[in-house]
């Protein structure tokens, strides 16, 4: 259940990076509630394979655009699949403790969040079509 008595306030986004060995884009979320002193970092991984082009196909279909584009694409759809992970984590109370953490792909153990992130997506649906029609033309 979310922390709604003690939010925590992003204050930074670093991303996406990508991770060596790995079929993967992370960002770094610094976050802050206000009883803890300092913010604490969240390292937040998008799987390539089965989170960012799952969502993809589904919000876009089969592959369109320059390879620019679909590079431009895949930087707002992961970025947004960070923001709803972080979502699913404080709703599941894991960003509650004091302590910097890394949040795997929602696959393997973590598979039974990703419907989660579905339901957040589908919700969000045409908001992602029109930023990437409004920002790269698709």
């Amino acid at each position: 259940m979310p922390s709604t008595d003690n939010p925590f306030a992003i204050v930074e986004i670093n991303g996406p990076f990508r991770e060596p060995r790995e079929q993967v884009f992370s960002y770094d979320y610094s976050i802050q509630r206000c009883t803890w002193a300092t913010p604490h970092g969240v390292r937040v991984k998008v799987s390539i394979p089965d989170e960012l082009e799952v969502l993809k196909r589904r919000l876009v279909g089969m592959t369109v655009g320059s390879p620019g584009q679909q590079l431009m694409m895949s930087n707002i759809l992961s970025k947004t699949i960070a923001g709803w992970k972080m979502q699913v984590a404080d709703g599941e109370g894991m960003l509650t403790e004091r302590r910097d953490m890394l949040l795997e792909p929602f696959i393997g153990p973590l598979a039974h969040l990703f419907p989660k992130v579905e339901a957040l997506f589908a919700a969000d649906q045409s908001a992602v079509r029109e930023e990437v029609r409004r920002r790269i033309g698709i």
